[in-house]
């Protein structure tokens, strides 16, 4: 992301392995199979007449989803106070499209992890597919591109419905490695990701198990420009309370406007929507002093919806700091606590995927990137001049912890979410 603004993207992974030898060999396979998996431009969607509907049939439990793995990630950063930053819809993209290809109990409890326990495959597939339509369409003032990915190990043959279901729904492109020369496979799959985010993720793998046969990929890269930049001769240094203990000093961007504000009385909270031109928006949640986990535990989509249904256009006096959050996350031991047990034992049902060949996901990686700044990495030349009325303004200083949502609004879909603790790490 970047623009008047910031960048930030993630990516995710799946790693696949056999978990008992082949029945037999492939000789029934063709050799011409689909290593590039994406829709052509010139290629038809299915009809997308009701997209908005089918698409939003999504939103409340990706929702759910995401403060659910929020509460997860957050205990587990608890301890070091640490920065929690990702992307929910990344996660769950790359887990339905793996969900496509399992059975029994494994798809059970993938679905019923990301709350699809009432949709049939078929309409998270369909959904999933006008999300993307919707996302790709978004672009005239904003840049997001996301995507997906099939690496297969050399000489392994899926089923084709699977692939063919990954390049229609997923927008999946596809290449082999060989996984058994595990360094240069490796390189092959960061170059990838690097490419697609920008080189904002350099390397989201550091070693694969050389008896992986495939891993799955998810990439989402945004670019956005604020509606309402700030000007960088107001930007000065100042103290951010990371806790009782702690103060650091940061780049603290000033700007006096109209913005959609909320003050939350009983749950202590300050809510602000900083808007991206286009059909993004990021808000931010600021906890007073020693609430912050007061307002953790009652995070849901019940009350972002509330506190979104209560905003009001309002002068604010806003100082928010400069900052790059990142995380990297091995989701295998949190998504087990979620549910999600079958998929990584030697019993895990990804007959979807081979039926000849017994496999299981042996790893789960993610990892974020943002940055916020006044004007992002491109000089773009642009003023914006507001009229304000003549009453006092509000003033929000985000000068301690803070959480934040990315919110994509065609789609009703978090982009991404995380919590900044420290500005400066």
């Amino acid at each position: 992301m970047r623009g008047f603004l910031h960048c930030a993207l993630a990516s995710l992974l799946l790693s696949v392995v056999w978990t008992r030898p082949h029945h037999e060999d492939h000789a029934d396979h063709t050799p011409d199979h689909h290593h590039h998996l994406h829709h052509e431009k010139s290629e038809p969607h299915a009809a997308h007449d009701h997209i908005g509907p089918t698409c939003h049939k999504l939103a409340p439990h990706n929702a759910d989803f995401a403060f659910h793995l929020y509460k997860h990630l957050s205990a587990h950063a608890a301890a070091d106070n640490k920065n929690i930053f990702f992307s929910p819809l990344g996660i769950a993209t790359a887990l339905s499209l793996l969900a496509s290809g399992t059975k029994g109990d494994t798809h059970q409890q993938l679905f019923e992890a990301m709350g699809y326990g009432q949709l049939s495959t078929s309409e998270v597939n369909e959904a999933y597919e006008h999300l993307e339509h919707m996302l790709g369409h978004s672009q005239d003032l904003l840049q997001l591109d996301t995507g997906s990915a099939v690496v297969l190990q050399e000489g392994f043959k899926p089923l084709q419905k699977f692939l063919d279901d990954a390049k229609h729904y997923y927008q999946a492109q596809g290449f082999t490695v060989d996984f058994k020369q595990s360094e240069e496979a490796v390189k092959t799959i960061n170059k990838f990701i690097a490419e697609k985010t920008h080189d904002k993720i350099p390397e989201l793998m550091s070693s694969v198990d050389s008896d992986t046969l495939m891993v799955l990929l998810n990439f989402i890269f945004f670019r956005g420009k604020w509606e309402k930049p700030f000007d960088v001769k107001n930007t000065r240094k100042a103290d951010f309370k990371v806790d009782n203990t702690t103060t650091v000093s940061v780049d603290m961007m000033r700007r006096t406007g109209r913005y959609e504000y909320y003050y939350d009385h009983e749950n202590h909270t300050t809510v602000l929507m900083l808007p991206y031109k286009g059909n993004a928006s990021m808000m931010i949640l600021l906890p007073c002093e020693g609430k912050m986990k007061h307002v953790e535990d009652i995070l849901s989509k019940e009350f972002i919806q509330h506190w979104h249904d209560n905003l009001f256009r309002s002068s604010v006096d806003l100082d928010m700091p400069k900052f790059s959050a990142s995380g990297s996350y091995a989701l295998k031991d949190i998504l087990t606590e979620m549910g999600v047990v079958a998929a990584f034992s030697d019993t895990a049902d990804l007959s979807g995927i081979s039926e000849e060949v017994g496999l299981k996901v042996s790893q789960v990686s993610h990892k974020a990137v943002l940055s916020v700044d006044e004007k992002g990495t491109e000089a773009a030349a642009a003023t914006a001049i507001e009229i304000i009325p003549m009453s006092l303004p509000h003033s929000m200083s985000i000068n301690r912890p803070f959480l934040l949502l990315i919110l994509e609004e065609s789609t009703k879909s978090i982009l991404f979410m995380g919590k900044i603790v420290n500005p400066t790490a």
